[in-house]
């Protein structure tokens, strides 16, 4: 049974080694955010249920690009602060308010990403979660990613950003699903749920022409991003988050 823990709550008296959102008090480990515990028999540590972006390299995000300079472009990547791209690692055109995936290809002290292979996704929509909550959209074994491409047909990007971008398909499905999986994110069993839901909602739901579909080398490369991604939540965060 997981257990939601608050700001300042003893996690444990034991000798562990205290992980992330962990600090340690008189020889206690408590919490420093509102989030799920991780308690573990070496060392504990809690899931934050809130928070803005910080960027860390290798991420896959999900951007939109704001203020042209003279040398690049500022992209708001759902962050405390706009990074920057080359227009010298720019294949494609790139205007304000374009939808680009980008990767994060390193990140200074002051939490600000520089960016790299970018690809631009004409049309389609930015769908917000908290980032904290991304592996719940993929689940374990990409189980709940797959629930949301089956259930409503869309082709979807999720960024470790928090931004998931889609198009084609029953995009308004797909944003009361990621909204349901922000609510519920601290549930067991969620991608039942979830599954459930999608269900009922299909039942109800009479054949017609949805949102414009994307061309096959703009799935291909989602495709392509999106098992990178699941790679690197699967790896890192699964263990932890269900499914």
């Amino acid at each position: 049974m997981k257990k939601i823990v608050v700001p300042g709550e003893l996690l444990t008296a034991e000798r562990k080694r205290p992980g992330e959102h962990v600090f340690m008090q008189n020889g206690k480990l408590y919490s420093d955010v509102i989030g799920i515990l991780d308690d573990k028999p070496g060392d504990v540590s809690v899931i934050a249920l809130e928070g803005r972006y910080v960027p860390r390299m290798d991420d896959v995000i999900v951007g939109v690009v704001g203020s042209e300079k003279a040398t690049g472009f500022m992209v708001d990547l759902n962050s405390f602060t706009q990074s920057f791209v080359s227009k010298k690692d720019i294949r494609e055109q790139l205007k304000p308010g374009y939808i680009i995936s980008a990767r994060v290809l390193d990140v200074n002290e002051l939490k600000e990403a520089e960016l790299g292979q970018i690809r631009v996704f004409y049309g389609g929509e930015i769908i917000s979660i908290s980032p904290v909550k991304v592996p719940r959209v993929i689940g374990k074994n990409a189980s709940m990613l797959d629930v949301l491409k089956r259930g409503t047909n869309s082709t979807i990007l999720v960024g470790r950003n928090g931004w998931i971008w889609a198009k084609g398909g029953n995009v308004q499905l797909l944003i009361k699903l990621v909204e349901k999986i922000e609510r519920e994110a601290h549930l067991e069993n969620l991608t039942v749920k979830v599954q459930d839901f999608v269900a009922n909602a299909n039942k109800s739901v009479k054949p017609q022409a949805f949102a414009e579909n994307p061309a096959l080398e703009e799935r291909k490369a989602v495709e392509k991003l999106d098992k990178e991604l699941k790679g690197m939540v699967l790896n890192n965060e699964s263990d932890s988050n269900g499914s």
